[in-house]
C-alpha cells in the first residue's frame, strides 16, 4: 500500500511530535505542528500550575483532560471562564512534571539520531535538562518555526481524501484573552499527543464522595508539584510505580506518616526505596466517609472525616491527603468517532481506536499506523522503552511512508499481523509493552529492516540506522541496574553495589538533591 502525502499535521510538540516533524521536514513534506501550550517539551515541561481536576472516578476515555468545544467562531472567552488564567489552564492543561522529576532511563538510551546531548550530560538528569534537549531539538531542526502554539486541536475528521482539523487558538490582547477557531486541510495526520494527559482514577466505592467532601485533599498525582504541602500530614499514596515512589520519597522529610497502597504488581518498585516514615500496604477496598462530620467540618487543614478500608481488613484513619498515582488512560478526544466508551476491549471491531477502559489503542499496525486508513498515524504508543530514541525510530518510519519512500503491507496483511499480535499478547495495557527480553530491540529491527528493504529496491541511500553499539551497552547497563534493584527485598547492608546501580538508586532515593531542587523553586 503506497501513500504520497504533501501536507501533514502533527498534534503535539513533545519529543514524539518534534521527532515526527523533524523527519517529515527532512523528507521534504509541508508540515504544521499544533501545540496547545506555549512551548515545546511535552511532559518534560515544568509548569508551576496544575491542570483542572478530571472526574473522580474517571471512566470515559473520550472526554480526555479538557472539554472539547463545538464548532463555532470565538471572539470572546467562553462564558464559563471569566478569568484569563483559568481560560489558559482549561485550554492547555499543564502536564504532570514536578519540580524534582528526573529520568529513570539513561540519557544514553534516550539520545536521538538528530540531536546530541550537551557535552558532559550525566545518565540521570533533572527535568529541566530533558526539557531543554527537546526545545533545542525543535529549534535546531526547524520545528519551532512551523509550530502553532497556544493552539488546541478540537476535532479531526476525514472528508473524502482529506483530513479536516478544527482548532482553537488562545490569543491575548489588552482587552483580554479569547479563542479563535480555524479549519485546516491536510493529506495526513500524525498524532503525537502523549501518554500522560488523562488521569486514570478507578471507581473505588466511596471515592466520589471523598472527592466531593474534600476536593483539595483528594487528587491525582498529575497535580503534584512540590512536597512542602505535606508538612506534618498523614498521606495515603495509591500506586507503587515511579510517580508514587517519587512522591513518597519527596514527601518523606515533610510528612508525619505515609502509607503506600499497592496491588503487588510485578512492576512495583521495591518497598525498600520508600522513606523511613512510609509503610507499604495492600490495595484499597473502599472509602467510607463520615457524612455527618463531613457536613459539619469542611476545613481542608483537618483530616478527612472517614476511613479507608484495605482488602485485608486494615483500616486507615486521620488521613490528610489521598494521592491517586494510578497512571493514565489512552485518550484522543479530538477523534471522538474512533472512541467507544461503552465497548469492552474484547468486543472491539476493526475500526474502533479506544474502548471502555482506555488501556490500549486498537487497530494499529506496528503500534503506529491506523489500519483502516494509514494516513492517520500515532507516535508514542509503546511502553517500557527508551522513550526518546524509540519514538524517533517510529517517526522515521512514518516520514518515509508519508513521503512515498516506504510501502505499507496491504490492509489484509496488516490486519493479519495485528490479529496475530492480539492472540499472542492479549488485550489491555501490556499490548503495547516492550519490556520483555529483546522486545524493544526486535521492534526497532523490524522497522529498520522494513524501511531499508524498500530503500534497497529503489536504489536509495536514505536508510534508517538501528540501535548503535553505544545504545546496546547502555541497555546492558540499565538491565544490570534494574535486575539488581528488583532483587532487593531489604535495605543494602554494606553489600557492594555496581557503579551503574548506584547511579540509578540515586534517582529513586536522593532526597537531599530533590529538596535542593524543590526549595530552589519554592
Amino acid at each position: 500500500m503506497g501513500i504520497k502525502a504533501r501536507k501533514v499535521a502533527v498534534i503535539g510538540a513533545g519529543i514524539s511530535g518534534v521527532s515526527a516533524a523533524a523527519h517529515l521536514l527532512k523528507q521534504g513534506l509541508e508540515t504544521v505542528v499544533f501545540e496547545r501550550s506555549n512551548i515545546p517539551g511535552g511532559v518534560w515541561h515544568y509548569d508551576e500550575r496544575s491542570a483542572l481536576e478530571s472526574a473522580f472516578p474517571n471512566t470515559r476515555p473520550s472526554v480526555g483532560d479538557y472539554k472539547t468545544r463545538p464548532a463555532v467562531h470565538y471572539s470572546t472567552p467562553p462564558p464559563e471562564y471569566q478569568d484569563d488564567k483559568d481560560l489558559e489552564i482549561a485550554h492547555a492543561p499543564p502536564g504532570p512534571s514536578y519540580a524534582g522529576l528526573r529520568n529513570n532511563v539513561s540519557t544514553r538510551l534516550m539520545k536521538t539520531s538528530l540531536q546530541n546531548w550537551p557535552e558532559g550530560t550525566e545518565d540521570y538528569v533533572t527535568q529541566k535538562v530533558l526539557e531543554e534537549y527537546i526545545q533545542a531539538f525543535s529549534k535546531d531542526h526547524g520545528v519551532t518555526a512551523i509550530t502553532q502554539y497556544h493552539t488546541r486541536v478540537e476535532e479531526v475528521r476525514k472528508q473524502g481524501d482529506e483530513w479536516i482539523l478544527r482548532t482553537t487558538t488562545l490569543q491575548k490582547s489588552s482587552a483580554g484573552a479569547h479563542l479563535v477557531e480555524k479549519h485546516w486541510i491536510f493529506d495526513a495526520v500524525v498524532v503525537a499527543s502523549g501518554h500522560y494527559n488523562t488521569p486514570n482514577v478507578p471507581d473505588w466505592p466511596g471515592i466520589a464522595e471523598w472527592k466531593a467532601a474534600r476536593p483539595s485533599q483528594v487528587w491525582h498525582s498529575k497535580g503534584y508539584r512540590k512536597p512542602h504541602q505535606f508538612q506534618d500530614k498523614n498521606i495515603l499514596i495509591i500506586g507503587a510505580s515511579v510517580s508514587a515512589n517519587d512522591i513518597a520519597k519527596e514527601a518523606g522529610p515533610y510528612a508525619n506518616k505515609i502509607w503506600q497502597s499497592t496491588r503487588n504488581g510485578e512492576l512495583d518498585l521495591p518497598a525498600l526505596l520508600l522513606p523511613p516514615n512510609a509503610t507499604r500496604v495492600v490495595e484499597v477496598k473502599s472509602f467510607d466517609l463520615d457524612k455527618e462530620h463531613a457536613i459539619s467540618s469542611t476545613d481542608p487543614r483537618t483530616p478527612i472525616p472517614g476511613t479507608v478500608t484495605l482488602v485485608d481488613g486494615q483500616k486507615l484513619e486521620n488521613l490528610d491527603a489521598i494521592v491517586v498515582a494510578t497512571g493514565y488512560i489512552t485518550s484522543y478526544p479530538f477523534l471522538p468517532n474512533l472512541h467507544n466508551d461503552d465497548l469492552p476491549a474484547s468486543e472491539a471491531d476493526d475500526n474502533v481506536l479506544v474502548t471502555a477502559k482506555g488501556d490500549m489503542a486498537h487497530n494499529l499496525h506496528k503500534d503506529i499506523f491506523y489500519i483502516p486508513d494509514p494516513t492517520l498515524s500515532f507516535i508514542g504508543a509503546p511502553y517500557h522503552i527508551a522513550t526518546f530514541s524509540l519514538f524517533e525510530f517510529q517517526a522515521q518510519a512514518v516520514a518515509r511512508v508519508l513521503a512515498g519512500k516506504t510501502t505499507l503491507p496491504t490492509e489484509q496483511e496488516m490486519r493479519a499481523e495485528y490479529k496475530e499480535k492480539v492472540a499472542k499478547k492479549g488485550l489491555g495495557r501490556d499490548f503495547h509493552s516492550l519490556r520483555g527480553e529483546k522486545q524493544e530491540e526486535n521492534y526497532v529491527s523490524e522497522l529498520v529492516n522494513w524501511v531499508n528493504q524498500d530503500a534497497e529496491r529503489r536504489g536509495s541511500d536514505d536508510k534508517m540506522i538501528g540501535h548503535t553499539d553505544a545504545w546496546r551497552q547502555a541497555k546492558a547497563d540499565q538491565l544490570e541496574q534494574f535486575k539488581w534493584l528488583r532483587s532487593r527485598t531489604a535495605p543494602n547492608n554494606g553489600e557492594p553495589q555496581p557503579e551503574s546501580v548506584r547511579k540509578l538508586i540515586s534517582v529513586f532515593t536522593d532526597v537531599a538533591a530533590i529538596k535542593l531542587v524543590t526549595e530552589t523553586r519554592a
